[in-house]
């Protein structure tokens, strides 16, 4: 049998009560009190009940995160920086990857306040959050990071500049000679694709050419394949800019060594490194999480007022591979 309150009071000879507030951290006991206590704690090897202690008070300690894919170093990045935060509360993070399923994504949030989470942190998958209406009017707390809920949930969300780095990132090769600029990027389902591609349209105005914009699901044979019809076009690109970190390396290793200027969203490990260095748009996905799970505390904390949409800006690093010549 496991020892109970009751037998760590026996053990040091205390009321009951004391013993609660010792373990509970409340204050009213006296120090050499708390510390006999503390003594009978450690000699019977008691732990206090998690499931009486959520009865009493509601709460799991516990926050719930769902992301694309943890394997993802954006995602670790974001996913490391809600555990800190998360941590730091005194609380325990479940977390899960949806897969970029919607389906799969509904079911993590749904085991989550299955599990009594007191809050979550969502990177949504798709764009009907309608399934979160009762959990919100249940008093579970939710923030969307990355990308926005879909219409009829107002609720806390944090996301980066899409459009204004993507802009930033095409006006960067125009001023180096580009005209000729094609974009490869994810699946235009997606928010944060969606909205670079805005970007990229929206710094190329009567330069666009739907002929150069290539989206869909990074893989080698696809990047390749597209790669292949671009340069094969009577007119074709001078220069290309990359939607995430993901297609921006599988689009250089497609190149194999060829010198294409390039500028790419989201920095990515050994960027620096390479010949040329690869000038990127950098998002911080740290920085994205920490304030995420800190607007989640807010409102566990019971602050209230409107939905807060927070847009954390980009940084533009000049490396090489976006400031090569033009090819002739």
């Amino acid at each position: 049998m496991r020892p109970t309150m009751k037998d760590v009071a026996s053990a040091a000879g205390v009321a009951l009560k004391t013993v609660s507030r010792v373990v509970n951290g409340e204050p009213g006991v006296h120090p050499e009190t708390a510390e006999r206590v503390r003594a009978a704690i450690d000699l019977l090897g008691y732990s206090r009940n998690e499931s009486a202690r959520v009865l009493r008070s509601g709460r799991t300690a516990t926050i719930g995160l769902v992301i694309e894919d943890v394997a993802d170093p954006f995602y670790a990045g974001l996913s490391r920086a809600v555990e800190d935060v998360v941590i730091e509360h005194g609380c325990l993070l479940l977390s899960g990857s949806s897969g970029e399923e919607p389906t799969r994504e509904r079911e993590l949030v749904e085991t989550f306040c299955a599990r009594r989470v007191d809050g979550i942190i969502v990177v949504p998958a798709g764009d009907d959050h309608t399934y979160l209406r009762a959990e919100l009017e249940a008093g579970t707390a939710v923030v969307f990071a990355d990308r926005p809920p879909g219409a009829g949930i107002d609720v806390d969300t944090v996301i980066v500049d899409n459009a204004g780095g993507a802009a930033r990132a095409v006006r960067h090769l125009r001023e180096h000679g580009h005209r000729r600029i094609a974009f490869l990027g994810d699946d235009p389902a997606i928010f944060t694709a969606a909205e670079r591609l805005r970007g990229y349209r929206e710094a190329l105005g009567e330069l666009y050419d739907p002929a150069l914009v290539s989206m869909r699901s990074p893989s080698p044979a696809g990047v390749r394949d597209d790669l292949d019809r671009l340069f094969a076009l009577d007119d074709p690109p001078t220069a290309l800019f990359t939607g995430n970190g993901r297609y921006t390396m599988t689009t250089l290793r497609a190149l194999r060594g060829r010198r294409v200027p390039l500028v790419g969203f989201d920095d990515f490990e050994l960027a620096d490194l390479m010949e040329p260095g690869v000038t990127v748009v950098a998002q911080d996905p740290a920085r994205m999480g920490k304030v995420a799970a800190e607007l989640l505390f807010h409102r566990l904390r019971g602050e209230g007022g409107p939905a807060e949409r927070v847009e954390l800006p980009v940084n533009l690093i000049v490396r090489g591979s976006g400031e090569l010549p033009t090819p002739r």
